[in-house]
């Protein structure tokens, strides 16, 4: 089916998008070059692309790069990808749930992160790349422009959320698009974006810290419209830092007020007016508390 466009090579194959599986195909080649300038593809790049729909992006991907990790849970859309890839040797195709794939046993590892992403897993991929994917230096990614708005705002602001720390605390931001609807088959009801970041080289926290921070991220916002004491303390103990996590509600509470009141903060803040730094100089805290506790 080369030469076709991604249109036709789907409704020859009697591909109907899987609205359960977040399906909006890429079908537009005009986009490309946007993309292809935001990741600054060069042959030193290996690519992780999850979702790679009908390949408009692999093509790309594959041409530009020195390898190319094309993940698709459809089987469908795998076999597309394997019909159309299979003789381009910087390719490999992985017909598996990206949520499961162990992205850090993929060899040769990821330096990139260029995908058209599924909406509905968006932000847990996001999360997964940053963490199970270290030379990982570099995400061009197409998202719901509700998630794109999540990644880099401002405490505060109604998006500012767990996953706005940890994106903010190790990476940076580097430019974002809005992409028309047209450009997807099917058009989503949805407005989307393309944005692109960089991870933070050489600079605190350290990766070993990601999944504390993430911790007391996540258990602080499970209650936003409470204060950061009251959330923390009505949080379930497995989700929090063992700091917490060991001690009763009254206790919790107690610990929590005290290290409000070494950072300077007010015992009445609420988790989205604590910045990125604050929420990890809070985790180092918990940290702290723990191993010096009973």
């Amino acid at each position: 089916m080369k030469g076709l466009s991604p249109l036709k090579r789907l409704r020859l194959s009697g591909i109907v998008p899987d609205r359960s599986l977040g399906q909006n195909f890429l079908i537009d080649a005009n986009i490309l070059g946007v993309i292809e300038r935001m990741a600054s593809l060069n042959a030193a790049d290996t690519v992780l692309e999850v979702g790679p729909g009908a390949g408009v992006l692999t093509e790309l991907l594959a041409r530009r790069s020195g390898h190319v990790h094309a993940v698709e849970v459809d089987r469908r859309l795998a076999a597309l990808l394997e019909q159309e890839f299979s003789g381009a040797a910087n390719f490999s195709l992985h017909q598996v749930d990206a949520m499961k794939l162990p992205f850090g046993e993929l060899l040769p590892p990821p330096t990139k992160f260029v995908s058209n992403l599924p909406y509905s897993v968006a932000a847990p991929l996001v999360m997964k790349s940053l963490e199970e994917a270290p030379a990982v230096h570099l995400w061009c990614l197409m998202v719901q422009k509700e998630i794109g708005n999540r990644l880099f705002a401002a405490p505060g602001l109604a998006a500012y959320g767990s996953i706005s720390v940890i994106i903010q605390l190790f990476t940076e931001k580097k430019s974002a698009r809005a992409v028309p609807r047209t450009v997807f088959y099917p058009q989503p009801r949805v407005r989307s974006v393309l944005v692109s970041f960089v991870r933070r080289q050489g600079a605190e926290p350290s990766l070993e810290e990601l999944p504390l921070i993430k911790q007391v991220a996540q258990a602080a916002f499970r209650h936003r419209r409470k204060t950061l004491v009251n959330s923390l303390a009505d949080a379930p103990a497995e989700s929090l830092p063992p700091a917490l996590g060991r001690l009763d509600v009254r206790g919790r509470k107690q610990l929590t007020l005290d290290l409000l009141s070494r950072m300077g903060l007010e015992s009445g803040i609420r988790p989205q007016m604590l910045s990125p730094a604050q929420f990890w100089r809070l985790a180092r805290f918990l940290e702290d508390a723990r191993d010096s506790g009973p």
